[in-house]
């Protein structure tokens, strides 16, 4: 784990909350909106339906000075939430919501909160080809019964991917349908994409009304991002896929005889989180049974994370629930969606590149990416002035980020300029370059992004390179008073070792929240994925960028959460009886953690191998989740039972148990008992607790007669145990159980990671292990 000691995690979780005091202090006067949990049992007989008990509700915490007709008080109300989440949303002022919350059946009242979205050949490199006849992925009528519901910024519907050749009449347990607004109609829908809908009371209540000739108020999508990420799910194949000639080939989804079903909640200013309570609410209706969700915000206890909680309910209902873990990687505990009923999924890169050269006047080229193509290409046999207006080729400054406002054009016009990351996102740094007459950029990494190398379809030549190279060039220009270099883009290129690498961008572990459930649970393909676009905006997402293209290349966690949910629901597909924690454990003990060189998976950020908190339980494996041998299962109860052991008081755990009415059985001697699939040992501070003892319950879903033999990894800081060594089935679907204990021998300053595997001959089941010892305050 990076850092010194574990005490910075304390650090970390004062800061952040110290941070959120900030944040949420307010005008107790000014309205907001506020998403307010009921339960629903405890609605009066008096009260014909939910929404006119809560509309009293609402009348009666309103104030004294207000006297607002009735039509008044139903303007408070902007959602009604009943499936996945019971309650509603209302604009209120503080004092209203205070006076709210002591009211008879409110469970809780969350402050609006705004999340961010968390932004070919991923098939191949995932061993997803459907053109083998043989492929035991190839389509079966039972993928068109799974529905994908993707919370995002809307769908283009007119994308070649989300055609419904071949596909079934939609099946009929779905009660989804398309919304008609600007730029969408009822006939935008077909057999693929089987729901649209657009949620924005909550970012209206916020932001005011939204600019229909700027914004379509419709499930169309201007920002791309939610057409790419649909198509990463559940695209249909489309030959000849390409963005400006990189990347060519068949795009396809992971599950392309899947269903899509949009729901758009993200906006030009945010996505609002009563926008995403209310499209999960209606996702569970509507019938999903999978959701795919490319964004995140802070992490707040589970009581107080309205995702989670809506999440929860959904799992409830059978739904599996995939989450990006973020892009604030390579920094520590950066995850976001951390409930273990979620699986967060980080990013990795493939075994595609797109490289560039940088020929500098010395005769010295640097290799780098670029996904340019334009007119204003470079002579490859021309030399070009460099220019870096930074003081040092160490650390960037405001001068060295190229921001809006920051380039002299007296200067840099006619040169390639050099540019640091950070601050304002890659393409605009070109944007500007480009705006002060420039030819050409070199973006250079910094230490927060090491050797990873992204590449945009940037507005001008322009070629990203790694932090070592950066300073080699940076120094060159600072030192060399006729410094000259050149450009070119090289096309794309497959093969590239090593590969998968963890993203620098990904966002890492522990899970500060619950140390005992490990984060992030697995990472995907993240980096340079090619997947449909919309018909309105640039591939370089700027205002100012005229061109047009079918398909674009993204990265970010945005993109490795689709290959999940896309995966997930062919596992459905194949395993209707699965449960989400079913599927969520073959995704994980099948996961691999060594690259295509046969060496352990590596940080991108560090250049040195990964650990759980980068990776997870490792990068997926469709192939090997089909079969996985073992699963560990988990029910909602269990979850249940995880919470109680996290010092909720009874009414915040009413927040989870409103469905069923649930209670504390106690089940669990500590959180980490829950029957995760990795396995996360903290030692307490108290030295005198020397062992600690773990339980698991495995399920048989391979050959009825079997017996699995327990390896485990050798620790420095501690001895472990596990008991029975050998499980032994007799049947399908039996249970059974082991225990696994952890004897301190020498208290680590580090987290230790290694590996518990119970192998058959056939399956190996792999579960990670960390092992923390708290260090006395």
């Amino acid at each position: 784990m990076p850092g010194n000691n574990v005490k910075w995690l304390f650090f970390i979780l004062t800061s952040y909350l110290a941070f959120n005091v900030v944040l949420t202090s307010k005008n107790p006067f000014t309205r907001k909106t506020y998403i307010i949990q009921m339960d629903k049992h405890a609605k009066p007989e008096s009260f014909s339906n939910h929404l006119e008990w809560y509309s009293s509700q609402v009348k009666s915490a309103l104030s004294n000075s207000e006297n607002e007709a009735n039509a008044g008080r139903q303007e408070r109300i902007i959602y009604s939430y009943q499936a996945a989440f019971h309650g509603f949303a209302a604009k209120l002022s503080e004092e209203e919501a205070e006076r709210l919350e002591e009211a008879d059946g409110v469970l809780a009242i969350f402050p609006e909160t705004i999340y961010q979205l968390h932004t070919t050949r991923s098939p191949v490199f995932l061993g997803l080809e459907p053109e083998v006849s043989t492929s035991v992925w190839s389509q079966k009528i039972a993928d068109h019964d799974v529905v994908v519901g993707v919370l995002d910024t809307g769908i283009w519907p007119e994308s070649e991917s989300f055609n419904d050749k071949g596909m079934t009449p939609v099946p009929a347990y779905w009660k989804g349908t398309c919304e008609t607004g600007r730029g969408f109609e009822e006939h935008h829908c077909n057999r693929k994409i089987v729901g649209a809908r657009a949620f924005y009371k909550g970012y209206e209540a916020t932001t005011g009304k939204i600019n229909e000739q700027n914004e379509y108020k419709s499930p169309r999508d201007q920002d791309g991002h939610g057409t790419h990420t649909a198509a990463t799910v559940a695209g249909s194949p489309v030959h000849g896929a390409n963005l400006l000639g990189y990347a060519y080939g068949i795009a396809r989804g992971m599950a392309p005889g899947a269903r899509i079903a949009a729901y758009k909640v993200c906006w030009a200013g945010g996505c609002f989180s009563s926008d995403i309570m209310s499209a999960i609410d209606r996702a569970v209706a509507d019938g999903v049974n999978v959701l795919s969700i490319s964004l995140g915000g802070g992490v707040s206890s589970y009581y107080r994370d309205s995702l989670s909680i809506a999440a929860f309910g959904a799992m409830e209902m059978g739904i599996f629930v995939s989450c990006s873990a973020g892009n604030g990687g390579p920094d520590p505990a950066s995850l976001t969606n951390v409930s273990p009923w979620i699986t967060t999924v980080g990013a990795s890169t493939m075994d595609r590149d797109f490289p560039a050269i940088v020929n500098l006047g010395t005769g010295r080229t640097v290799t780098g990416v670029s996904l340019y193509k334009g007119r204003r290409n470079l002579l490859t046999k021309r030399q070009y002035p460099l220019v870096y207006m930074g003081a040092n080729s160490s650390s960037p400054d405001p001068s060295s980020l190229c921001l809006e406002g920051t380039l002299n054009p007296h200067i840099v016009s006619g040169k390639i300029v050099i540019c640091d990351r950070g601050i304002s996102p890659r393409v605009q740094k070109g944007q500007v370059v480009k705006d002060a007459g420039a030819v050409g950029m070199i973006l250079s990494n910094t230490a927060a992004n090491g050797e990873e190398l992204v590449a945009d379809c940037h507005l001008l030549p322009a070629v990203a390179v790694g932090e070592r190279e950066g300073k080699l060039i940076k120094h060159y220009a600072l030192t060399s008073r006729n410094a000259t270099a050149t450009l070119a883009s090289l096309g794309t290129k497959l093969g590239i070792r090593p590969s998968p690498v963890v993203a620098a961008f990904s966002s890492r572990g522990p899970n500060f929240l619950s140390l005992e459930i490990l984060k992030p649970d697995v990472v995907a393909p993240g980096v340079n994925i090619i997947a449909a676009w919309t018909g309105d905006t640039g591939p370089s997402g700027l205002p100012t960028d005229p061109r047009r293209v079918r398909f674009n290349i993204l990265s970010g966690t945005s993109m490795s959460c689709p290959h999940v949910s896309g995966i997930a629901a062919l596992l459905k597909a194949r395993h209707p009886e699965w449960s989400p924690a079913a599927i969520k454990s073959a995704l994980m003990t099948t996961a691999y953690v060594h690259d295509n060189t046969q060496k352990p998976l590596q940080d991108a950020s560090v250049n040195a191998p990964s650990s759980p908190y980068d990776h997870g339980a490792g990068h997926i494996n469709p192939l090997k989740a089909l079969d996985p041998g073992l699963i560990y299962d988990i029910e909602a109860q269990d979850y249940f039972e995880f919470l109680c052991t996290q010092g909720l008081s009874p009414t915040q755990l009413k927040v989870f148990g409103k469905y069923a009415n649930r209670k504390c059985q106690k089940s669990l001697a500590s959180p980490g008992d829950l029957n995760y699939p990795s396995i996360s040992v903290v030692f307490p501070d108290n030295t005198s607790i020397s062992f600690l003892t773990l339980h698991r319950t495995v399920t048989n879903v391979g050959p009825p007669v079997s017996s699995y033999h327990a390896v485990v990894s050798k620790f420095n800081g501690a001895t472990v145990k596990v008991e029975p060594r050998t499980l032994n089935f007799t049947s399908k679907n039996e249970k059974v159980s082991y225990k696994i204990t952890f004897t301190t021998k020498s208290r680590q300053i580090m987290p230790e990671f290694g590996r518990l595997v119970w192998k058959d001959g056939v399956h190996k089941v792999r579960s990670p292990i960390a092992i923390t010892w708290l260090m006395p305050m």
